[in-house]
């Protein structure tokens, strides 16, 4: 198994979905595969506009041929192991590159850089992970929990290679990936309730909203943020229950079965529509709004 990046643009011409699957062409199939069972990093190039550098990571499941296009291939990423990072990562920083190994001899970036699909080294895929995911302590658990040993709480050093897998699965743990989730889910929103609007910060900083799934963890809808909404802790209670939807085009739903739709409709925003992310790519994807008002709309 060998850690890997896959580089990925949100314009690309490849059907990918880095959630669920990666795209790739017979030429990067062997480094692919050498990738199953491992974990990777995805990486925006920099030509991107407004590009995140190093934004996720993902566990690779299987490499199967790609039903719809011959001579290419489908890398299957595991159901729930792709978590985006708290942090995007940048190609290079104040101490250069991050991920050194693109370096040659001269210490100028190789031709290895250009690769979609390429290998990298433990130390490298772990420094990136690093500044990534555990630099915010926001994300560490508070003093009142109880210590374990997925609870990030042991002093913060640079990886060592027979601590790879232990950290990757510290970083992993639901826990965990809660937190970053919620991270990532306010950020888009500006820690705005999308239905109701308001922006309420308590006295210690922290924001009132919260960060809900769309699709539900158990119904296996990812941690990923087009899977997310900033709500408030009364208007998540609503969504969760069905007492309120939303339609593709952001269009807020009340159902029927509210015992005071007035009041429910007295907390929605005046345009009536749930406010949008801003990033426009961040936006609730229509497969998980449709779930939702399917699955848990009380019509």
């Amino acid at each position: 198994m060998t850690l890997g990046v896959f580089v990925h643009r949100t314009d690309s011409i490849y059907d990918d979905s880095p959630a669920e699957r990666y795209q790739c062409p017979a030429q990067y199939l062997g480094r692919a595969q050498a990738c199953v069972g491992d974990w990777v990093l995805y990486y925006e190039p920099v030509k991107v506009k407004e590009t995140r550098g190093y934004f996720a990571v993902a566990r690779v499941q299987e490499i199967i041929p790609d039903p719809a296009v011959g001579a290419m291939f489908i890398a299957v990423i595991e159901p729930g192991s792709y978590l985006e990072f708290a942090s995007p990562v940048p190609f290079s920083g104040a101490k250069g590159l991050v991920e050194r190994g693109l370096l040659n001899e001269q210490q100028r970036i190789s031709g290895r850089a250009q690769s979609a699909v390429r290998p990298i080294s433990p130390r490298d895929f772990n420094r990136i992970i690093d500044l990534g995911l555990g630099d915010d302590e926001a994300l560490l658990p508070r003093t009142d929990e109880a210590a374990g040993p997925s609870t990030l709480q042991e002093e913060r050093a640079p990886f060592l290679f027979e601590q790879e897998r232990q950290r990757i699965s510290a970083y992993t743990s639901r826990i965990f990936r809660d937190r970053v989730f919620r991270k990532v889910v306010l950020r888009a929103y500006g820690e705005r309730c999308v239905i109701t609007g308001l922006r309420i910060i308590n006295g210690g900083g922290r924001a009132e909203a919260e960060a809900a799934h769309i699709r539900p963890v158990e119904a296996n809808g990812p941690d990923i943020v087009t899977n997310g909404l900033a709500l408030s802790g009364t208007v998540h209670w609503m969504f969760d229950r069905g007492l309120i939807s939303l339609s593709d085009d952001l269009e807020i739903l009340v159902s029927r079965q509210a015992n005071d739709p007035e009041s429910v409709r007295g907390m929605i925003n005046k345009t009536g529509r749930a406010l949008p992310p801003g990033r426009p790519l961040d936006r609730p994807h229509p497969h998980f709004l449709a779930w939702h008002r399917e699955h848990c709309f009380k019509r």
